[in-house]
């Protein structure tokens, strides 16, 4: 990410200006996305589950979820690749085949793993944008919900249709639905990137009005 060369801060710093021109937002449905009210979170269910999602640079997606109701822990991270072991230096190459990842652990009866997704494909990226999110540009920045149980793999599928079917966004949602296969934890410089460096230009450019769109959206989630 920015800062660890010369030359990563060029395109980050590239890559924002151009954001900035283009005016493109974080997410570009239709209308909002569908709330299954049968989904609310059951009363009896406490214990804490684990949820590992790909939207992009991870900056982003790791701020929006640290502030919503019922998610006790955000790390950035890696996953989907076949290597054995991930880092940023290998990852930003696009050879491992990671992605940029955020791994949470949230409780069900306060968020479920539906109302996850709806804060993840409405404010934290554009599931429309095929191997790339905004500036950046690659197969580690693809849309993607890695999932640890059928049944979140069931609720991830069904869901996709849903908002397929309902032509919520005008262009084709590309986001991948794969088991995970392992999490590796990035560097502990990416952990909580937005709040330690809320004046970073990319972040900025980028990240700062998907909190504002978290806070408009979902304002029972928002904390």
């Amino acid at each position: 990410m920015f800062g660890l060369s010369s030359l990563t801060a060029l395109l980050k710093l590239a890559g924002a200006a151009a954001m900035v021109l283009t005016a493109l937002a974080p997410a570009s449905a239709n209308s909002a996305l569908p709330n299954n009210k049968a989904d609310k979170p059951p009363e009896t269910m406490n214990s804490a589950q684990t949820a590992v999602f790909a939207g992009g640079c991870f900056w982003g997606v790791d701020a929006v979820l640290k502030h919503v109701k019922g998610v006790s822990d955000v790390e950035s991270g890696y996953a989907g690749g076949g290597a054995s072991r991930a880092n940023y230096e290998q990852v930003s190459g696009g050879d491992t085949m990671h992605a940029e990842s955020v791994c949470i652990r949230f409780n069900p009866a306060q968020v479920s793993y539906q109302q996850l997704l709806q804060v993840v494909f409405s404010v934290a990226h554009d599931p429309t944008q095929l191997n790339r999110q905004g500036p950046d540009v690659g197969s580690q920045y693809r849309s993607a919900v890695f999932y640890t149980s059928a049944d979140q793999q069931k609720i991830a599928s069904a869901y996709i249709q849903k908002i397929t079917d309902a032509h919520n966004f005008s262009k084709p949602v590309v986001t991948q639905v794969v088991p995970l296969q392992q999490f590796y934890r990035a560097e502990e410089h990416q952990q909580n990137y937005l709040a330690l460096h809320p004046n970073q230009p990319y972040i900025v450019f980028n990240d700062m009005s998907k909190l504002a769109h978290l806070r408009q959206q979902f304002p029972v989630l928002y904390k």
